[in-house]
């Protein structure tokens, strides 16, 4: 590309974002309303799927559900605002047709209870300059929720996304990244250090993981890390065909591995073919490098 063209280009980028810019704070949603009360089946649901067995529930939601009493479903809601539309029809237009989720953050002001009625408003809180990023080039969009029960602020939102336009050229192949937070960050710490660390309540001794802020068995924030042996079996398992990605070779093994200490983790199994892993199998852990800077805790099939 000359430097004329460049120039051009650039000043085509800076006119988009100034126009994008001007959707900062113009309502997302408004008027929301949720499609269900807040109602014990679907508590229910959501601890048996993150099997959390907390004496709380379902007297009151778990609260990291409260976007998903916003949810409007496979047929959609009918109250997103004419200015979010038009904000992605401008990102559509400047050729950032993809979009991914990046990340949400969640605070929590008040339980939510079953036979709550939920509202919500939406805002567009910020569009970012430009940014590139090994998807492509785009920019991120943030939007705030607030939560209502019966017109009370049960809690916020926020939702970031990244419209980009694809790389042209194909990225160097590596295994995705998780999110470390503050919540999260010395699990990965020990990992560093070839260390499985579950977390151990500091109040009624229950071990836990993943790793949470706070107990599920009684609601302490009160915790302390311990190392887990390495020793564990296959509870579950799926073996994935599909969809191929560059960094993975499939097939391979994805288990739910059942820790000697009584937890239960995510992890590949290896060092078995995939069509002999079986339920029970014993496992050891073992450290995987998969990059020059990356190592993640797998676990290797020991025999029957």
């Amino acid at each position: 590309m000359s430097e004329k063209a460049g120039a051009a280009v650039s000043r085509d980028s800076d006119d988009l974002y100034e126009r994008l810019k001007a959707y900062e704070g113009l309502a997302a949603a408004t008027s929301g309303v949720g499609k269900d009360i807040v109602n014990e089946p679907m508590i229910r649901h959501w601890c048996e799927a993150m099997g959390d067995t907390s004496p709380a529930y379902p007297e009151t939601a778990p609260p990291t559900m409260l976007q998903a009493w916003t949810m409007g479903g496979l047929s959609g809601h009918t109250d997103r605002s004419s200015a979010y539309d038009e904000l992605f029809g401008l990102l559509d237009g400047g050729g950032y047709t993809s979009v991914v989720a990046t990340d949400c953050e969640q605070e929590y002001l008040k339980p939510l209870c079953p036979g709550d009625r939920i509202t919500f408003d939406a805002v567009i809180e910020s569009v970012s300059a430009r940014k590139t990023t090994k998807l492509g080039t785009g920019h991120f969009v943030t939007t705030r929720m607030d939560v209502r029960a019966n017109g009370e602020l049960a809690g916020t939102h926020r939702f970031r996304i990244l419209k980009y336009a694809p790389a042209r050229q194909k990225p160097k192949v590596q295994r995705p990244r998780p999110v470390i937070n503050r919540d999260n960050a010395g699990f990965w710490d020990g990992v560093a250090e070839h260390k499985l660390l579950i977390q151990r309540c500091g109040l009624c001794r229950t071990l836990r993981f993943p790793w949470l802020p706070g107990c599920n068995a009684c609601g302490s924030q009160e915790w302390e890390a311990v190392e887990a042996s390495g020793a564990g079996t296959v509870y579950s398992y799926v073996v994935m065909h599909h969809p191929p990605f560059p960094a993975f070779d499939p097939p391979y093994t994805v288990g739910l591995i059942e820790l000697a200490e009584g937890v239960r983790m995510v992890s590949n199994v290896i060092g078995v073919p995939y069509d002999k892993v079986r339920v029970g199998m014993p496992v050891r852990l073992e450290f995987l490098r998969v990059d020059e800077d990356w190592e993640l805790p797998v676990f290797r099939g020991t025999g029957s």
